[in-house]
């Protein structure tokens, strides 16, 4: 009886138009939803396409690590500082392995932009620095903080700390670090990851709240179907009795 009541050709209409309606905002939502997934990443893609230029010009030693800077792929034009000056950034993970930077200070002009030169599982003896002036391809990253202090007999330290480091090298250095992508620096370690870029979730924010207007509707026409087709029934069912 109660089956039969809900099957009445009154309400299959109703019916029909409650499911068409909430398909149709569910379809809309998931559309809007991947607008702001879309817009995500071509912002990724638009700043990750930046050109790569030449460190030199680009920000000066005394000058404050700035946005514009974050991921910025550079040319580094200069002198490896000699391998004693190397230091080890433990705390790195790659490819869900425990590992280590290599950390060189690069001279360039008359200071000193601290280089990942590159990764190793393990701490080893300071590899070998190229001798000379050379090219290195690099990202521009901000300095890091937190991890163990620098230890002064292993030259090891928990992240790039670029003032606790100042007091430790006879350098004026960058308020930032580059890490390398060219091979011919890394002295036989493996190429550090670069960070992937960040996009902020409020890219696209509009879209992302459309989405969500959209399956409030749906939302709001499943509670109207629900109401009237339970007091039709209810309606119905008075009248059998």
């Amino acid at each position: 009886m109660s089956l039969r009541l809900w099957l009445r050709p009154g309400l299959l209409g109703l019916h029909a138009f409650a499911a068409l309606a909430i398909a149709f905002c569910i379809v809309m939502g998931l559309w809007q939803l991947g607008v702001y997934d879309s817009r995500k990443e071509h912002e990724r893609a638009d700043t990750q396409s930046v050109p790569r230029v030449a460190f030199e010009g680009l920000w000066g030693a005394d000058e404050p690590f700035e946005g514009r800077l974050n991921h910025r792929p550079v040319t580094i034009e200069g002198s490896f500082a000699p391998a004693d000056q190397q230091v080890w950034v433990r705390g790195k993970v790659q490819d869900g392995r425990a590992g280590a930077w290599l950390l060189s200070p690069v001279v360039v002009d008359d200071a000193a932009i601290l280089v990942v030169r590159g990764w190793a599982p393990s701490v080893t003896d300071f590899p070998p620095v190229p001798e000379g002036t050379v090219s290195i391809e690099a990202v521009l990253e901000p300095g890091e903080s937190g991890g163990a202090p620098f230890d002064p007999k292993t030259r090891e330290i928990g992240s790039v700390r670029i003032p606790a480091l100042t007091n430790e090298l006879p350098h004026d250095l960058y308020s930032g670090f580059a890490i390398s992508t060219s091979t011919s620096a890394a002295g036989g370690l493996a190429l550090a990851e670069t960070p992937s870029v960040d996009v902020p979730w409020t890219t696209g924010l509009r879209n992302l709240a459309y989405a969500l207007q959209w399956w409030v509707f749906g939302a709001f026409a499943l509670f109207m179907w629900w109401r009237m087709s339970t007091e039709s029934v209810a309606a119905a069912r008075a009248k059998v009795a």
